[in-house]
């Protein structure tokens, strides 16, 4: 499989092919395509890949040229709505196992959407199932997706079955009830797995159940926006409790105290682990579940927003034997992910990795985890110092909170390991004052210090809304109140975001309106935005002589430092992104 996770890996097509489509057909300039043709031919990767990871072609682009190269018809199904008896041609379980869709009928041949049109076992498995010729179309992975969610009724569709015949069921249930007997109750089951496979098909990240006076509210955290999902009558609440507590291995009578619990989801199709924080509230339990898909790894920089200069720093401080790596932001900014995505860079059997963490969010194959115990004294300061004595190369702190952690970790990058952890802090360079604010001498940060990374998340446009634009005079003058939009234009001539000499209301932006794909928000997924500050040797002398972090930041700038406001303005003018994101999530 490529890097892009594509699988039709296995199609015969050469990239002279592909290169040649490119060129023929004026898609990609000749001066653009060179360079990159010769990496793939060097890397022996797919040159279609290799363009969408450097953002020349979108996936789309992409496979409508490999179907050209191929001889296929090219179908695009993310705003179809497949009639039941066609989808149901082809079973679920095969559609998804051959990544294979039925959308349309007509006399005695049916049309089919693949992602490997070449897999001609599936197509003579089809012809001979259905009795009819099987006309392929190829199409993309995420139109691929989205049909197959076309399989699963709606949420309120399925609770509109299970809710009113099994509403007297759940309220004979007496409050003496055995518990137990509750928890295992077919309504509720069915009820608690319905909300757990909408969460997973909705890509949410957090799942709460809020109790109200009347009733009980169901959220879904989606693309870092909470929405609601469900409301469910109040005397589902104690079922629901008791189910999720069962589920985590929790204490069924308990409901005065606060507990944690955790549980996994595994099937053919993901691997997915719910963190569970259930909290004694006014109207009852609260609980919050944090889903972790621990299937979703090979996510690289790349794929989450980096690129450039700052990828190159990064890759390359990683590589040294020693020193520190830190990444910034506020909570939910994606810290944990940046770190356990290097992590998995780093991740050889020459290499013994460890990490302390609280909690443990991925388990992954082959690194030592260690799970933070502050009630018994297992604080990340105790662990840490036991973990030095377990020779390991790479450490990984879940977060430096306080200034014995920070010394400890400081200490284990000076005597030859290499220290990966978190600070929340609001810009790369104001990490090194908030370490000195904790008490360590600035000669020692500079010495053991290779890379901050600060970032943020902003979401992505969805790509089927997604309108063009350009800015007038006025929306020009309101954004230079808040953003020094000349520097930022330099910046982007210097990295190729924009042409020199392009003023801003020239510059073709997005927005979207919203629509069925993205549920009306106008946004689908999230991107990474980042600011890369390498400790080089002129910024080593400036934090020995306690300068601020802006004459820090002035001195990276100088050096080629793209700052995270300006990343975000290159995701805008690449149409990845709103103005409006990018000025949410970087407003101080």
């Amino acid at each position: 499989m490529s890097k892009n996770g594509y699988k039709n890996k296995d199609m015969k097509i050469e990239n002279s092919q592909i290169r040649d489509y490119l060129l023929e057909n004026g898609v990609v300039d000749q001066a653009a395509l060179d360079p990159i043709f010769a990496q793939a031919e060097k890397d022996q990767e797919q040159l279609c890949d290799l363009l969408v990871q450097q953002n020349v072609l979108d996936e789309k682009q992409c496979v409508k040229v490999k179907a050209a190269v191929l001889g296929y018809p090219f179908i695009d199904l993310t705003k179809e709505n497949i009639p039941g008896q066609i989808l149901s041609m082809i079973p679920e379980q095969v559609a998804k196992k051959s990544q294979v869709i039925a959308f349309e009928k007509s006399g005695k041949t049916l049309k089919v959407a693949m992602l490997d049109p070449e897999n001609l076992q599936i197509i003579d498995f089809l012809r001979k199932k259905t009795d009819l010729e099987i006309m392929p179309y190829m199409t993309t992975e995420d139109s691929f997706h989205t049909v197959i969610k076309q399989y699963v009724k709606s949420l309120k569709a399925e609770f509109g079955e299970i809710i009113p015949e099994d509403a007297i069921a759940i309220t004979a249930q007496g409050e003496d009830d055995d518990l137990v007997k509750i928890a295992e109750d077919l309504p509720i089951v069915r009820i608690v797995d319905t909300l757990l496979k909408h969460a997973i098909l909705d890509g949410a990240s957090d799942i709460h159940i809020e109790p109200q006076e009347k009733d009980v509210i169901v959220r879904y955290r989606i693309d870092g926006i909470l929405r609601q999902a469900m409301t469910l009558p109040k005397n589902a609440l104690q079922g629901i409790v008791a189910r999720i507590k069962v589920l985590s291995n929790l204490k069924l009578d308990e409901h005065r105290l606060p507990q944690d619990g955790r549980f996994k989801i595994e099937n053919e199709e993901f691997k997915i682990s719910f963190r569970v924080s259930i909290l004694p509230v006014f109207d009852g339990e609260k609980i919050v579940m944090r889903l972790l898909n621990e299937s979703s790894h090979g996510l690289t920089l790349e794929k989450m927003g980096m690129f450039g200069e700052g990828l190159e720093a990064v890759h390359r401080e990683i590589q040294k034997p020693n020193g520190m790596i830190l990444v910034t932001g506020p909570t939910g900014s994606g810290k944990t992910t940046t770190l356990y995505t290097v992590v998995d860079i780093l991740n050889s059997p020459e290499v013994n990795i460890s990490t302390v963490e609280d909690p443990v969010e991925y388990r992954m194959e082959s690194i030592n985890q260690t799970q933070v115990q502050t009630k018994i004294g297992m604080t990340f300061a105790a662990a840490l110092r036991a973990l030095l004595r377990q020779d390991p190369d790479i450490i990984m702190v879940g977060e430096i909170r306080d200034q014995e952690t920070l010394e400890i970790a400081i200490h284990a990058a000076m005597t030859g390991h290499l220290v990966l952890s978190t600070l929340h802090t609001n810009s790369a360079a104001g990490a090194i004052p908030r370490m000195v604010d904790m008490g360590v001498e600035p000669f020692l940060i500079a010495s053991t210090t290779n890379i901050v990374i600060a970032q943020r998340l902003v979401r992505r446009l969805c790509s089927e809304c997604r309108q063009s634009y350009k800015l007038i005079d006025k929306e020009v003058e309101t954004l230079k109140k808040n953003y020094d939009l000349d520097s930022i234009a330099q910046t982007l001539y210097r990295i190729g975001g924009l042409k020199a000499g392009t003023k801003w209301t020239e510059i073709e932006l997005f927005k979207s309106n919203g629509c069925s794909q993205c549920n009306g928000t106008g946004y689908k997924g999230r991107s990474g935005i980042y600011e890369v500050f390498e400790i080089t040797e002129e910024i080593q002398k400036l934090i020995t002589q306690n300068a601020t972090s802006e004459v820090m930041e002035k001195k990276a700038r100088e050096n080629g430092m793209v700052t995270m406001v300006e990343d975000g303005f290159y995701k805008i003018v690449k149409g990845m992104t709103s103005i409006e994101e990018v000025m949410r999530v970087t407003k101080e």
